[in-house]
């Protein structure tokens, strides 16, 4: 009996020691700003500082678009036009709308400093009624980690006969 015991504990032990959770490794040779995140991610993690000290910028034309009256069921595009008025390459790396009925795509390629791009947003007004809004959550290499674009729409129901 006291031999089971003893290899219960000794059996205990090997269990605790073997499963230890290993904290991964972290390179120190990068400069990082807080207060950032990451692609995917909501909470704040940190965005490297780019290697020559300047973050890529978003400069939209418009960061809220009105569709104004839709019906319900049409289904609205809207382009967010866009300029990288920073100092190195943008690169987005997800895109996320508020809810499925909205949807979001981005360009995949960097784009470089003084160059363009636009963030085509659809809305499908299916089963909406009445004032809607709407948000595009984009995750880039910008200083702040991510971008949020908004679209409106006043969705008029039709009347049934």
């Amino acid at each position: 009996m006291k031999n089971i015991k003893l290899l219960s504990v000794m059996i205990s032990l090997v269990v605790l020691v073997s499963c230890k959770n290993k904290t991964p490794e972290v390179s120190t040779d990068i400069n990082y700003e807080k207060g950032a995140s990451i692609s995917g991610v909501d909470t704040p993690l940190v965005t490297p500082v780019p290697a020559n000290g300047k973050y890529p910028e978003m400069t939209f034309e418009e960061e809220t678009h009105d569709f104004g009256k839709i019906k319900q069921g049409d289904k609205v595009v809207f382009d967010f036009k866009f300029k990288n008025t920073g100092g190195s390459d943008l690169i987005i790396t997800d895109a996320k709308g508020s809810c499925g009925c909205t949807v979001p795509e981005y360009p995949k390629e960097a784009i470089k400093p003084g160059e363009s791009g636009a963030i085509k947003v659809s809305f499908n007004s299916t089963g909406k009624s009445g004032e809607q809004t709407k948000s595009v959550t984009l995750f880039c290499n910008i200083k702040e980690g991510k971008k949020v674009l908004h679209i409106k729409s006043n969705i008029e129901v039709p009347e049934k006969d």
